[in-house]
């Protein structure tokens, strides 16, 4: 009985799942709008696809750029990067973490086996700060939606949070804390695939293997896909704020100088579900109905380092000691964050 109640429960989960799916969601906003707001359905599709169209050279770019790093086996170098001294590990693995294009459920194997081998918990931590924020595809988003000077300012972010939480992390294991970080029986992660590659081998000119021309193309239409269905969504949901969230409201919440909008951003940003590739265009809403630009850092960094995918990597393989330090660092990095960019952005 019990075996099948939990059957069910699992089958409607899925069954949500699909209901609830990106692409539906992108079927029924238009149609929603056209029963209830007839008006305005037009002009918020045309926010969109104008939107759309102007970031379409930046997703070619991204698609091409990821299926190219993972059909080399270029990701396999960022294992070597936890190798020498605590200093360096820390300081590499914050570089790295910005670069290397991994998604929040492709690092739990990595990392649980860089923890059970004894891998320092603040190199650990430098990479799993920086990794979500940005990596050479949204950063190409990122620049597209907002401009390279947000771009690189979110680049410099991800690196510094990595830097902030990694040296953090390495005082408080100094006095004693997060003795044993890895919860038992972490072991695995989500996402489930493998590309059939030598995991060891980086070959640059991929196109010369067979196996690596098939994952080149698979992962081209994987991230593809990916990219054109959250940034759809995105860009509906950004229509949707231009037309019916006044302007008045988001300047007076988030808008101004100061900490105050800092800090409500990074609060405002840290329990919504955003990825890198959604966030650029709900931003760039924002800011166009008055978001400053220090609260529109702050939101991005907070959003992504507690975005559901991320949390629950964190979450599946470390003890909730860490997991809070992994927030607390997280949320405050955000805020210091957005209090720079707002003193240096133009």
């Amino acid at each position: 009985m019990t075996a099948l109640v939990l059957r069910s429960v699992h089958g409607l989960r899925t069954g949500a799942r699909g209901v609830l799916s990106v692409w539906v969601l992108i079927l029924l906003i238009p149609l929603a709008l056209a029963l209830l707001d007839t008006a305005n359905v037009a002009d918020i599709l045309l926010i969109a696809a104008e939107a759309f169209a102007g970031t379409l050279p930046y997703i070619a770019a991204a698609v091409v750029l990821i299926a190219w790093l993972k059909a080399s086996g270029a990701t396999a170098l960022v294992a070597r990067t936890f190798d020498g001294r605590e200093t360096r590990m820390i300081v590499l693995a914050a570089l790295l973490g910005g670069l290397a294009p991994f998604c929040s459920c492709e690092v739990i194997p990595l990392i649980a086996g860089l923890l059970a081998i004894g891998v320092p918990l603040s190199a650990i931590m430098a990479f799993w700060l920086s990794s979500p924020l940005i990596d050479p595809s949204s950063m190409l988003i990122t620049a597209g939606a907002l401009g390279w000077g947000f771009a690189a300012g979110k680049a410099v972010a991800a690196v510094a949070l990595g830097l902030f939480g990694g040296f953090g992390v390495r005082l408080l294991v100094s006095r004693g804390a997060f003795a044993e970080p890895l919860r038992p029986g972490a072991v695995g992660g989500c996402c489930g695939t493998s590309s059939g590659l030598d995991e060891g081998e980086t070959v640059w000119r991929f196109w010369r293997e067979p196996a690596r021309r098939a994952a080149f193309r698979s992962e081209g239409v994987a991230n593809a896909r990916f990219l054109v269905k959250w940034l759809a969504l995105a860009y509906l949901i950004e229509g949707l704020l231009v037309t019916y969230v006044p302007a008045e409201m988001i300047a007076g919440v988030v808008g101004g100088d100061g900490l105050g909008p800092v800090v409500m951003g990074a609060l405002v940003g840290a329990p919504a579900y955003l990825n890198g590739y959604a966030a650029p265009a709900l931003v760039a809403g924002l800011m166009e109905q008055g978001m400053s630009p220090g609260a529109a850092m702050a939101f991005m960094v907070a959003g992504s380092v507690s975005c559901i995918p991320a949390m629950v990597a964190v979450w599946s393989i470390v003890r909730r000691q860490v997991f809070a330090a992994y927030l607390c660092f997280g949320i405050a990095g955000a805020i210091l964050s957005g209090l720079l960019f707002a003193a240096l952005a133009p």
